[in-house]
């Protein structure tokens, strides 16, 4: 059945409510007031095509999930609109693009090569100035003020080196074991959400680039795709882990978790430093943040005015504590790694509970503001652990504000089995796509063998303490990094009304 653009148009109040999503026109009239996003979203786009709004933040099975099939009341009838003169909009805008957008899209045209990215600082700075304005904000923001998202990088830089000399280089080997998968470098791919906001592809970018470079990739709970479209882009010997942000639903959370496992998944990532995501200003003050709306949740619960981040997170389980270990173990046999650890006493907690693994973040600077550096939380437990036996009990692994394969150096150096990445492989696939991400891996892999050399190790398991200088963590001087500096986009204030301020 076709149904025609006019006929669609009329339905466009909250009682009767028909949108266009991929082509096809829906009733959503019995699920408007359901929606976990809440109904305001729906209502924009009454009577309206709903489709660019609707992809970046809903996996591909949503409306098979959440709508009935008597909801769907056939295909869209083509616009017989003529095409605009110019290519200055798109056809389903509603209104032609402000002149910040047109010199967006320009430099979008004539962004730099491929070729031309040197690090992955490169790949930030081209995003920053191409991306559309709401995605650069959810992606780049960090809490309130944006301390603790800037300390987790210039953490790295008041440890320094103590490389050897007159040894035998001419063979590097960057492969290690993380929770017993070989791969070729100690880093992943990091959980990041709504992945389509960058690229239509989303997170499957990620899955094909991790394939090709054989990194491990982390799925995240709040991908664009859904977790059956990232694991069917996987290659049979390919290993990914799954991020878990904890429904308050158990029976929800134990039916992802089971079946995570029989989708062959090697390890379940417990996000455990969000009972509540962070106010991200950056977010917060973007454009159309009511667009950013997810298919979880609770309406009443959830914050739409404070940006992309609250307004997808309602769902998470603000209850969750130490003992639901135990009944983690009781519903899966994969490796269960605590991902948001903060401190050395959680470390203890987390030795105690039988976990196999931490990772030692503060969420890539999202959520509480003045938590730690993980690096300085690393350089503090390590040698806690040695001292009481218990360096080997489970697997460390560390994330935030990674941009130098030398980062990573200085991780492993501390004793963290792995480093993940986030923001970099997201700037790079928002920028790039599949080339941008394997350039980008690529990047860390060659900067790890020219390091590696000239630190004078042949091998990872060759890293260790001695190799580092960590005297004076807290008062060493610091070098002013201008290249971190000349693409950081600093917090702006609000702007008044007709003013040039």
């Amino acid at each position: 059945m076709t149904v025609s653009i006019e006929e669609i148009k009329k339905h466009n109040t909250k009682k009767d409510c028909w949108v266009i999503i991929h082509g096809k026109v829906y009733n959503v009239s019995d699920f408007i007031d359901e929606h976990p996003g809440g109904s305001a979203i729906i209502l924009k786009y009454a009577g309206k095509d709903a489709t660019k709004a609707f992809d970046p933040v809903h996996p591909g099975d949503t409306l098979i999930k959440y709508l009935a099939p008597k909801y769907h009341l056939g295909d869209a009838e083509k616009s017989t609109a003529p095409k605009k003169k110019n290519d200055e909009y798109d056809d389903d805008e509603d209104e032609p693009p402000t002149p910040e957008e047109l010199d967006r899209r320009q430099l979008v045209k004539n962004k730099p090569d491929l070729s031309q990215m040197y690090n992955l600082n490169d790949f930030e700075f081209v995003a920053r100035h191409t991306m559309e304005k709401t995605a650069w904000a959810y992606y780049s923001s960090g809490c309130d003020d944006e301390i603790t998202l800037r300390e987790n990088h210039v953490s790295y830089q008041r440890i320094f080196f103590k490389p050897r000399v007159l040894v035998d280089v001419s063979e590097i080997d960057l492969s290690t074991t993380m929770l017993g998968t070989k791969v070729s470098i100690p880093i992943y791919i990091t959980a990041t959400a709504l992945g389509k906001l960058g690229h239509p592809d989303g997170e499957k970018v990620l899955t094909r680039s991790a394939a090709k470079q054989d990194v491990i990739q982390m799925i995240p709970t709040l991908a664009s795709c859904s977790f059956d479209e990232i694991v069917d882009q996987a290659i049979d010997k390919q290993t990914q882990w799954l991020q878990l942000y904890v429904n308050k639903d158990r029976k929800i959370c134990e039916s992802i978790v089971r079946h995570a496992q029989k989708r062959g998944i090697k390890g379940l990532f417990i996000t455990v430093d969000a009972p509540q995501l962070g106010r991200r200003e950056k977010d917060m003050r973007s454009k159309k943040v009511e667009d950013l709306s997810h298919v979880q949740g609770d309406d009443d619960e959830a914050d739409r005015t404070q940006g992309a981040a609250r307004a997808i997170s309602s769902f998470i389980d603000t209850s969750l504590n130490w003992k639901d270990i135990k009944w983690f173990r009781s519903i899966t046999k994969m490796p269960i790694i605590l991902k948001g650890i903060q401190t050395v006493e959680d470390s203890l907690l987390a030795i105690e509970h039988g976990v196999d693994g931490i990772v030692l973040s503060n969420h890539g600077g999202r959520q509480l503001e003045f938590s730690k550096p993980p690096l300085e939380v690393l350089i503090e437990l390590m040698p806690i652990l040695k001292s009481k036996g218990l360096q080997d009990k489970l697997e460390i692994y560390i994330d935030g504000g990674v941009r130098r394969a030398t980062d990573v150096l200085k991780a492993i150096c501390l004793g963290a089995k792995g480093v993940g990445l986030g923001r970099p492989f997201l700037y790079a696939m928002s920028t790039y796509g599949d080339e941008g991400v394997y350039k980008a891996i690529q990047i860390l892999k060659d900067e790890m063998i020219m390091n590696m050399r000239l630190l004078g190790v042949t091998s990872i398991d060759q890293l260790n303490d001695s190799y580092i200088d960590t005297r004076n963590f807290q008062t060493r001087y610091l070098p002013e990094d201008r290249l971190f500096g000349s693409v950081y986009e600093p917090l702006v204030s609000p702007t008044f009304k007709s003013s040039k301020l």
